[in-house]
């Protein structure tokens, strides 16, 4: 019998001598038909009452793990189908086909010294000690299960907010708060989406929505990209559903131009297909004034408008919204409750104040001036160190910037060295979900999380990977 119990430390001692007991029979360690100590001498080899052990004894018999025989003693009664290590079984189920290609997305590493990664923000800026006290004011303001579309003060703030800065036409009834753009996508592909829909996406473009679409089923189409948005004249007739990033396309970084997105409008609704405008860093521009965006332009009701807090606020917050036609929100509600049901009241009352209370606005007022001095560095360094070996895509808006390779310079030797020198920095090919027919080679650089003070240094650092490679 391999039997070692300690009751070391604090805890309930009759759970405990259960717990060492259950995990030993379920480990292997004591085998169906073995005979446990009599109560009387565990207890004493223990040095507790004998109540104590015979209170654990009862209960694994109750729970089928121990058996009495009269005159006999206890006995193990329980018999796995084979001795486990203390670790969740291997299993033999399989995930679904789909599955298999889509399991395999490295998880998130610890950003390096030099943060370059597009899509993160400072976490720095964020107004922690005001969100801590609304956060604390709002957390007993809702005790009951919520309403699946998102409190009522926020979907009003959010109405209000997105109207004002962003030209979006929606009352708070047209709102549905979602745990970011992310699961905005997915509810849309859960009502729009059924095995086999052609989704059409931008190439290159989001990883995360390609993903999410195939998830679903989808046979996701890449559609490309030039310097007035997606090209409306390559997008396949049997799409039901596009996904676009109008005002900042991820990752080039371009605005779609009005005539283009007349263009996509229109082939919507001949088509009778959906398009996702994913209004993507939106929020941070450092000249012009965006285009309006197609939502405010759709008269047919093609269009739903997805909107996120994680990049002008912080990640952790897991807070967007769509604004979805009419016919869409009663199943785009239903998908809500039954995947999440009502999602954090306590985070979206706090949301609220924080927008109604102007704070907001002065929090992207502030933001924008850091983001737009560092915007200026990269942009510099296109003219500068960066010249003989990169040229920059234009763009005045977001928290990335796109650098395509010169003729010649081999990338990899340079990523290569970028990492030896604690670079993070993303390859503008990873963002294709298939290599295109002429090699686009590139660099997509995040400002986002980088301190200002060592921005200037990653560009150094750059440069140097590129001459020694």
């Amino acid at each position: 019998m391999d039997l070692h119990i300690t009751l070391d430390g604090r805890g309930d001692r009759t759970d405990r001598i259960y717990r060492q007991l259950r995990d030993a029979i379920l480990d292997g360690r004591l085998r169906a038909g073995e005979r446990v100590p009599p109560s009387r001498e565990l207890a004493r080899r223990l040095s507790v009452a004998r109540n104590t052990v015979a209170a654990a004894y009862d209960r694994l018999v109750g729970d089928g793990f121990l058996s009495g025989r009269a005159g006999a003693g206890t006995f193990v009664a329980y018999r796995p189908a084979r001795p486990s290590p203390r670790r969740a079984p291997g299993g033999a189920l399989r995930p679904a086909q789909h599955w298999t290609q889509l399991a395999d997305e490295p998880d998130p590493t610890a950003p390096a010294r030099f943060d370059l990664r597009a899509g993160h923000p400072d976490p720095a800026l964020f107004p922690l000690a005001t969100w801590r006290r609304l956060l604390g004011r709002t957390l007993a303001a809702r005790a009951d299960y919520g309403d699946p579309a998102g409190v009522p003060e926020l979907r009003t703030a959010i109405a209000r907010h997105a109207g004002l800065s962003r030209s979006v036409r929606a009352a708070p009834g047209d709102v549905l708060v979602t745990h970011g753009a992310q699961q905005a996508l997915d509810l849309i592909a859960r009502v729009l989406v059924e095995p086999g829909t052609v989704v059409a996406v931008e190439e290159p473009g989001y990883r995360p929505a390609r993903r999410l679409f195939a998830s679903h089923g989808a046979r996701v189409v890449g559609v490309p990209v030039d310097a007035e948005g997606i090209v409306v004249a390559a997008l396949p007739r049997t799409a039901r559903l596009v996904y676009v990033t109008p005002s900042h396309q991820y990752p080039l970084g371009t605005a779609m131009s009005l005539h283009r997105r007349s263009a996509l409008l229109a082939w919507a609704e001949e088509t009778g297909a959906a398009v996702v405008e994913d209004d993507y860093d939106s929020e941070f521009r450092f000249s012009d004034r965006p285009l309006e965006p197609l939502q405010s332009l759709d008269r047919a009701g093609r269009v739903i408008y997805v909107g996120s807090f994680s990049k002008t606020l912080l990640p952790a917050l897991r807070l967007g919204f769509l604004v979805a036609p009419a016919t869409l929100r009663p199943a785009l509600r239903a998908a809500k409750r039954i995947t999440d049901w009502h999602g954090d009241p306590a985070a979206q009352l706090a949301l609220a104040a924080f927008v109604e209370e102007g704070r907001l606005a002065r929090h992207l007022r502030a933001v924008t001036r850091v983001y737009a001095a560092r915007h200026e560095l990269l942009t510099a360094a296109a003219r500068g160190p960066l010249v003989e070996w990169f040229s920059l895509v234009p763009s005045s808006a977001g928290l990335h910037l796109t650098f395509r390779a010169a003729p010649g310079l081999p990338l990899d030797a340079v990523l290569a060295r970028l990492r030896a020198a604690e670079v993070a920095v993303e390859p503008l090919a990873a963002f294709y979900a298939e290599p295109p027919a002429r090699p686009d080679p590139g660099l997509v650089v995040g400002y986002g999380s980088i301190p200002t003070d060592l921005l200037p240094e990653a560009i150094l650092r750059i440069a140097a990977a590129c001459r020694n490679a």
